[in-house]
Formats: C-alpha cells, structure tokens, sequence
C-alpha cells in the first residue's frame, strides 16, 4: 500500500472530523506519559504531519491546520511542512502565541474541540476546560480519530526491563519506596499514582529500552503505605527480576488495568503530578477521592545526586571523554586528508568509538552534526534523504550524548573546517566567553534557576545577539537527557521547584545562530555543590562543578577577546581533562589532545 502524504491524511482527518460532527481537533505531542521522547504508536504529530521535532502542537478544523513550535524549531517546521497544509505557527513566550490564544479568538460558542485525555496532561486539559467554560465550546472525547485513520500503527513497545547492578544507586528501591511513604505521611496523602517513566525507573532501579534514547519502559507505579502496585506488560519481567520485586512486596498488574485500578480506589487523598499524569487517568478517580495536586516527590529526589552517583557519572564522563578524544583525532586527520565526508558519517563514528567503553548501552538523543548553514537549526538531525558534505570552508556543530550504565552524557563542540571566516571565529569567543560565565557562576543557595540565564546571555545581548533556547537544562543519572524540575532559561516559569539545589546535574550551551549561514553552542555538563566559603550574614552560596571531560577547540578562538580570568579558567579546565583522559589514550587520540589542552 503506498504511503500517504501529509495532505492526504489531512484530508482523510477532515472527513472523519465532519462524520463526528467536529469542528476543530487538539493534538498535544505526548503519550500517557507525558513524555518528550515517544513510542512509535504515539507519534502521531510526525505521522500526519511530517514535521519531526521532539515537540509540538497540531490544531485542525476544515479550513486551517497549524502546528505551533518554539523558537529552536522554526526553521526545521517551515522546511517540514512544505506542501503538506499544515502551517508554522510561531510560538513564543507571549501568551498571544499559543494554541490556546487561537482556540479562544477563532471558535465560538457550540463549537466541538475534540482531545485525546490519554495524552493530554491534568494541567493541560484544566487550561482547555477552563477555555471551554468560558467561551461555551464543547470539548469531545469521545473518539481516537488517529486510530481510526493510521492503518499500518505500529504496536507499542515490549522491550524486556532489568535491575541496575548493585553498587550503581546510592539508595536501594526498597529505601527509595520508604523515603516516599514518609513525604506522602507529612503531606498527608494516602497514595501517590506516577506515570513519569523516568521517576518509575529510578524509584525502582530498574532500566528498559521501549523509549528510543532513554533507558526507560511502559508502566505505571501506585504506592500507599502498605501496598506498592506496578503496572506493566507482564513479558517484560524475566521470572527472577518479578519473583524479586514481589518479594520486596511490589504486586505486578498489567499494564491496561491502571485507569480500572483507580476506579476502585478507597482512600481518601491520591497525590498526582498534574504535567505527568493524563486527564483520562485523573478522571477514572471515583468521585470521593481528593486529589493532591503537586509534583512527584520522586521528581525532586531523584534530581539531586548522591555523592556516590555523582562519582559513578564522572567514571561515565571519563570513558566519553576517550571515545571524544579518538573521534575528534580521527576527524581532524580526515579532513586533513580530503576525504569525502557527510554528516551521516559524523554519527556513525561517535557510536563506533563510544560502543567501544566499557558500559556503554546507546546514545542518549540523536546526533545533531550540522555543518554551516544546518548549524544554525538547534535541533537539526542529518538523515539519508537530506543531509551536508563537509567540505570547503565553515564551522561543524556536534552536538552528541551516549548512555552507560552508570551515567548520561551530553556534550557540544563546534569544530573548524578548512579556515573559518573572522567573522565566525569572533563568534565562537562570544560564546565560549558566555559558557565560562556561567561556568563560574556564584549563587545564592535556592536560587530560582531561570535567573542564572541571564548571566551566560549579558556577554551576547551586550552585541545585539541571543537565542532561542534555554541556557540549560537538567539530566538524569543513567536516564533521561532531559529532566527536570531544574532548567536555566528566563523562558521558563519560576515556581516552588525552580530552585537549584546540591548534586542536581544542568547543562551549559549558551549559543548562536545565524539562519542560513552557520550555528555555534558550546554545552558541558556541570554539577551544582556547596560553594565552600560560607557568610554568616548572608547565606550559603553555591557554584558548578564541570564533569564533562573534552577539550573545548581553540582553533577558532580570538584570544585578544578574551581577559585574563576567562583564559585561567580555559587553561584550569584542560589541565583538568589532559590529566583526566592522557594516561588511557595513545597514538594519534593523545597527541590531539595534547595539542588541545595547551595554554593560551
């Protein structure tokens, strides 16, 4: 059967929309999860549009169909979309811009928005039936329209799950479970339902492949404070992995049977995370339950790292950092070479060389290698049908990260080719002069964490220049490349969890995009620690600590730019890599970062 392109399943969903009486569809990018990363059978925003990106939001109604993306993505959607009927809708952090602005000034009274509340969040689905009560709309959810459409849907994952080695975790899933009774216990909360895969992961210790890059599995998790109950496809457990969580009093239910679990429940109060649990979960509650609306308490234990995980991660940085050191050699002496290059081949050596570390299980996103002009998409992915030769003159954009099992990686490096124009080497020193700010940041303890943006952006807004995407983001221990509640962006809202706090892992990529012409970032991973010179008058105060190991390239450095505190901490940092990788890299990887690790 041939393929359909995006406009015909377009239209195919018009249709089926006038048969339902409906007069505008809702898709939000999601599972029932809530996840960034989807399963294949929910990735129904690229299946009907074509556009790729991690995020987005698609409304449809019989005249109009437009997918909304932020900034990172504008360039990537409008070439996506091409031809398709859908439309960029540009969004940005004005209110104004969202998919709701246009819900609220484009339907009226009567009209029929029909959601999917397996895939829509508690918090997101308030927002509409807040919008649906104001301006009188009928929200419908009575249908998949998709499932009725998408012929060939994949099924849904059902990978095998594993234990973590012992050792790995400072806390066992038992001490983990107990820690959480006790939060539950001071809130007053009888239960706790989670569907976050990766707070399921941790809490259990357990790893799994279903997601494509993160080490995490289909489930659901309740836990009270007598009964613990994980809802999975029970093939995924080998008989010792369940006859041992069984035994540490975890009951095994099937995955499908979460939503009538609920139904059932007694007790009196259920915390649930309003982002990270579907509305179709919340309203299978009975009608007397109470509902704590808050997030996962496993949500911010599991940010802050414990000094042991913080070890295990720096061993995981290590053995990166030597694959980095061997790909980055084996680049240099290609392209002095003159051999025909592509951003494919990019991806293909990383994974070669960082599959031969010990512990490695799989990259942790897909490599972003953008040369010039595909630079300048943050999240530009190169792929069979459209990708660059590396040749001529410019700037290549790595941005790349691996899982092990004792940590996650994720790092950005922009590599000169051939000679860069002066130009692109004044930028390149702008930016690395806003990654060492931020690198040595000092900050009040709790610290709401979009307030630090500020500090990697002063050195770019001094230029007239930005861009558009968050300054950092947090990370996972041998998990997801993104988590949170801890991210560096004056975008993002402050809340009671923006705080950063001691052994929270965040990203450092401060960057620059020039549309069409070339991108540079440059992004290490940094721990948060107590800042040990303490004021009685005015507090503690916290700083980062860099983990990642991997000289930052020079060749494109204007060191006139930068002064001398920002040389000292350029030179303290690859004195700290050179004596961290030298002693297990020989041959050409070494002698490339001896010459990278020099004083300037």
């Amino acid at each position: 059967m041939p393929t359909l392109s995006a406009a015909n399943k377009l239209k195919q969903l018009r249709e089926k929309m006038q048969q339902h009486g409906i007069d505008a569809w809702l898709l939000m990018s999601a599972d029932p999860h809530l996840s960034e990363y989807l399963p294949d059978y929910w990735k129904i925003r690229m299946w009907l549009s074509g556009f790729t990106g991690s995020v987005g939001t698609i409304v449809v109604t019989q005249d109009f169909a437009g997918l909304w993306v932020d900034g990172r993505y504008w360039l990537q959607a409008e070439q996506q979309l091409a031809g398709s009927g859908f439309t960029l809708q540009k969004q940005t952090a004005s209110p104004s811009s969202t998919h709701l602005s246009w819900l609220q000034q484009h339907l009226k009274a009567g009209d029929k928005l029909a959601i999917n509340t397996h895939i829509i969040s508690v918090q997101q689905f308030n927002l509409l039936e807040q919008l649906a009560q104001k301006y009188k709309i009928d929200l419908y959810t009575q249908s998949d329209l998709i499932d009725e459409l998408w012929i060939d849907r994949p099924s849904l994952p059902n990978q095998p799950i594993w234990m973590m080695a012992d050792g790995i975790n400072a806390l066992s899933h038992i001490e983990k479970i107990n820690h959480i009774r006790q939060i539950l216990k001071a809130q007053q909360s009888d239960c706790l339902f989670i569907s976050a895969l990766d707070d399921i992961a941790w809490i259990l210790n357990c790893r799994g492949s279903d997601i494509e890059y993160n080490p995490v599995f289909l489930a659901h998790l309740y836990i009270d404070h007598n009964r613990v109950v994980l809802f999975i496809a029970a093939n995924k457990l080998d008989n010792t992995l369940s006859q041992k969580l069984q035994q540490d009093g975890i009951e095994i239910m099937d995955y499908t049977q979460s939503a009538v679990f609920l139904s059932q429940l007694k007790q009196a109060t259920i915390w649930i995370d309003p982002a990270k649990v579907s509305a179709f979960h919340q309203n299978a509650l009975p009608i007397h339950i109470n509902i704590h609306h808050e997030i996962n308490p496993s949500t911010r234990l599991k940010a802050c790292k414990h000094p042991s995980e913080l070890q295990h991660i720096r061993n995981a940085m290590q053995r990166d950092g030597i694959a980095l050191c061997q790909f980055f050699s084996w680049l240099e002496n290609t392209l002095a070479d003159k051999h025909d290059l592509t951003e494919l081949d990019i991806d293909e050596k990383l994974i070669m060389y960082r599959a031969q570390q010990s512990g490695f299980i799989g990259l942790s996103f897909s490599t972003i290698a953008g040369f010039n002009a595909n630079g300048a998409q943050p999240h530009y992915r190169a792929t069979a049908e459209q990708f660059s030769k590396i040749q001529g003159d410019g700037l290549l954009l790595i941005d790349s990260g691996a899982q092990y099992n004792d940590g996650t990686t994720d790092i950005t490096r922009v590599v000169e080719v051939g000679q860069a124009s002066a130009q692109q080497k004044h930028d390149y020193t702008l930016v690395l002069k806003s990654h060492i700010a931020l690198s040595q940041a000092v900050f009040p303890k709790d610290l709401a964490a979009p307030l630090l943006d500020a500090i990697a952006r002063q050195i770019l807004w001094q230029q007239g220049l930005d861009y558009r995407h968050g300054t950092g983001h947090g990370v996972g221990f041998a998990l997801n490349v993104h988590e949170g509640p801890q991210v560096l962006s004056y975008y993002a809202p402050i809340t009671a969890d923006s705080a950063l706090k001691v052994g929270m892992i965040v990203s450092n990529e401060p960057g620059l995009y020039h549309d069409g012409e070339y991108g540079i970032r440059i992004e290490n991973l940094v721990a948060v620690q107590n800042k040990p010179v303490k004021s009685d008058r005015y507090g503690d105060f916290l700083q980062f600590k860099n983990l990642t190991l991997c000289p930052i390239h020079q060749q494109c450095i204007v060191k006139e730019l930068l002064n001398d505190t920002e040389r000292l901490w350029l030179n303290n940092y690859h004195h700290q890599v050179y004596q961290s990788l030298a002693p297990h890299l020989t041959g050409s990887a070494l002698n490339w970062l001896t010459r990278q690790t020099q004083k300037i």
